[in-house]
This record gives C-alpha cells, sequence and structure tokens, in this order.
C-alpha cells in the first residue's frame, strides 16, 4: 500500500483526492494546507492528518509520494523538499514560474529513481491519445499546418481578489490556460524551434493577460497557431480544439470526438476517402472511477502504476513540462521585443521601450497590455 500526502486542497487537490482515494493500492495519509476553513472540514470528515505546514507533514509521515496542487509560485519549492526527501511527485501544471526553475527541478529528480509527473491530463484524453497515433502513422500525409486552440468561461469580469489575477502568484491565461493549449502541441507535433507574432491580451484583468496568441514554427518547415481565450463565455466548459492539415488529409479533433478528412481510401483503419467522424465512445475504455473526465482517473494510475512499477519514465514527466515551460516563456519574450506596423507598412512603436531599463520583464507585458 502506498502512502500520499497531498499540498494544496483547492479544486484541482480535491479532484486528485476523490480519484486517489478510491485506489486500492493507496492510503491517503496526511493533508497540507494554509486555509483554517478547509482543514477544519478536513479534520471533521476526513480520516487524515491535517497541516498547515507541508514540510511538517512530510517530516512526520513516511509517505511514499506526495501530490501537489498549490500555486506556481511554490511549486518549485515544494517538489525540491519532496525530492530531498526521497518522495514520488505528482505536481500540477506548470512545472514552475520559469524555464530556470523547471530545468533544475527536471536535473535534481533526475539524479533519483523518483516517479515524476505533471498534470497535463490532455495527454491522457483518449481523442488526443488516438490523434497522436493518426499522426505518427502518416493517415494525413506529411503535416504543413496546424492550429491548437482552448476557451473558457473562466474570467468573465474584472477581480483583483483571486490568485488567478495575481501574475506573482502564477496567475493569468498563459499559465492558467494556455498552458494546457502549448503541451498539447508538444505532445502531438514535439517542441517548435521558434515563435513569432506573439500576442498577450487583456480583456478584463488589470494585471494579467486574457488572451494569448501566437505562431510556432518548426525546423521541418510545419507551422502553426495557438489561440487561447479564457473570457469566452460562449463556453461553459474549457474547450480544446486541434486542426492538422496534411498533404494527404486533415484532423480535427476535441475531447469528445476527431474527424478525419482523406483524400484517398484508408482501409486498413476503417476510414473513407472524405470525412470520417470517431466519437469517445466508440473507442474509449473504462475507468475504475470517473469524476470530471476519465482523462483525471488515468493519469493518475498511470502515476501509480510507474511507483509500483518502479518506472521512473513518464509521458508527462517534469523534462516533457519543462519544455512547455520553454515554450511559454519564448512567447511572453516574443511579445515584448515585437513591434507594431500599420498595414500601409508605416513603423508605430518598439515595444522593448529602452527607456524602462528598471521594469521587469512581467511588469513591461502588464503595462503594456494595459497601454
Amino acid at each position: 500500500m502506498l502512502k500520499a500526502g497531498f499540498i494544496g486542497f483547492g479544486r484541482m487537490g480535491i479532484t486528485h483526492y476523490s480519484i486517489l482515494n478510491s485506489h486500492p493500492s493507496v492510503k491517503i495519509a496526511a493533508i497540507a494546507d494554509t486555509s483554517k476553513t478547509m482543514r477544519g472540514l478536513l479534520a471533521k470528515y476526513l480520516e487524515v492528518d491535517t497541516f498547515t505546514d507541508y514540510q511538517q507533514m512530510i517530516q512526520k509521515h513516511a509517505l511514499d509520494f506526495v501530490v501537489i496542487s498549490t500555486p506556481t509560485d511554490s511549486h518549485a519549492d515544494v517538489i525540491s523538499f519532496a525530492i530531498d526527501h526521497n518522495l514520488h511527485v505528482f505536481a500540477e501544471k506548470p512545472l514552475a514560474m520559469t524555464p530556470v526553475e523547471s530545468e533544475r527541478l527536471v536535473e535534481r529528480i533526475g539524479k533519483k529513481p523518483l516517479v515524476n509527473q505533471v498534470g497535463y491530463v490532455n495527454r491522457f484524453n483518449e481523442v488526443f491519445m488516438e490523434v497522436k497515433r493518426l499522426l505518427h502513422a502518416g493517415a494525413i500525409g506529411e503535416i504543413k499546418n496546424f492550429s491548437s486552440e482552448m476557451y473558457g468561461a473562466t474570467v468573465l469580469k474584472g477581480s483583483n481578489s483571486t490568485w488567478r489575477s495575481k501574475r506573482s502568484l502564477g496567475g493569468g491565461c498563459m499559465y492558467e490556460f494556455a498552458s494546457h493549449c502549448l503541451d498539447l502541441v508538444v505532445y502531438l507535433l514535439g517542441q517548435p524551434e521558434r515563435v513569432a507574432g506573439s500576442v498577450l491580451k487583456s480583456i478584463y484583468s488589470s494585471h494579467v493577460e486574457d488572451m494569448v496568441t501566437s505562431t510556432l514554427i518548426y525546423p521541418n518547415g510545419i507551422s502553426g497557431t495557438i489561440n487561447v481565450n479564457w473570457s469566452d463565455e460562449t463556453y461553459r466548459k474549457p474547450a480544446n480544439i486541434v486542426t492538422v492539415f496534411g498533404t494527404r488529409g486533415k484532423i480535427v479533433a476535441d475531447k469528445h470526438a476527431y474527424k478525419i478528412f482523406l483524400k484517398d481510401d484508408l482501409a486498413y483503419e476503417g476510414f473513407h476517402q472524405g470525412w470520417n467522424t470517431r466519437y469517445i465512445t466508440e473507442f474509449a475504455h473504462p475507468v475504475r472511477f470517473y469524476v470530471r473526465g476519465n482523462e483525471f482517473t488515468r493519469q493518475l494510475d498511470y502515476f501509480v502504476d510507474a511507483i509500483l512499477e518502479e518506472q521512473s519514465d513518464n509521458i508527462s514527466g517534469f523534462s516533457q513540462a519543462h519544455k512547455t515551460d520553454l515554450l511559454m516563456s519564448s512567447i511572453v519574450a516574443d511579445f515584448q521585443k515585437s513591434a507594431s506596423t500599420k498595414i500601409s507598412g508605416q513603423f508605430i512603436a518598439n515595444s522593448t521601450r529602452g527607456s524602462e531599463p528598471n521594469l521587469t520583464l512581467w511588469q513591461k507585458i502588464i503595462k503594456r497590455i494595459g497601454d
């Protein structure tokens, strides 16, 4: 029986708890959370030890692994402490606030036989898993172009009271939403060589971006766009949409189904020329416990199985999450250095603004969003 500790018990912590609490090989021993109200509820309704300080929890209990669902700004310290105490780690995305921090975590955990995983749940969605298989099998020929979109109604009014509105805590559309969208690109197509034309834009927020767009360019000639908006009230739930165009066809997919258009028959796959639609219910395998989607259980069961089987390689490990951190950082840097130009070609302004040398990169971004 594996003993687990939870660090952070907000929405995602509760989701992960409900899944792992039903796992036959897991015993949840302790939970650390800074909220006095939450600790009171836990002590009243659950048979677990509760702590304010995660370090005390780890030092008191002989744990096998921890599940970290705290704001991103704390990830580097919490994960480092867990590594020091030889614990397997499942951490919510993104891995860290900067690629420098995430690279250090990759290096540190790579020196120990510890399972490490980041909660990029789309990698465990069976539609996207099927899309990846088809792309790698060459079903639509040579890939030329793609788009990765994500929309949701997370922020529909101005607010400065939550962590999502605070850049210092890891708030903003980039970390919360675009990280999923970008990681899905890395999962399906690999890490791009460079980015261009990046834009971060505010809709309701005062100190963070609500929209992210960028063009991703690969050395083999593939290019694509990302378009992310967490202030779109036309979506009741967050939605990911991926479109990939190739020389022999096209794939359009979301979490629930995919459509594939083929110029020629692919009888071995059961597809015909033209459009073919496959719904997730046609090929998904049931999970032992359902909450929010099969992929949420599948990712945690995969993590537990990796511990039990002593398999440190992980399809959503720290090294993969570091690639997404690098990509997010590149988009921010590209937006900061880019110039605005009228269609006529008349130069308007260069956003690097050399007169503001004392501002941090994110301060410059926030100022530009406000402008």
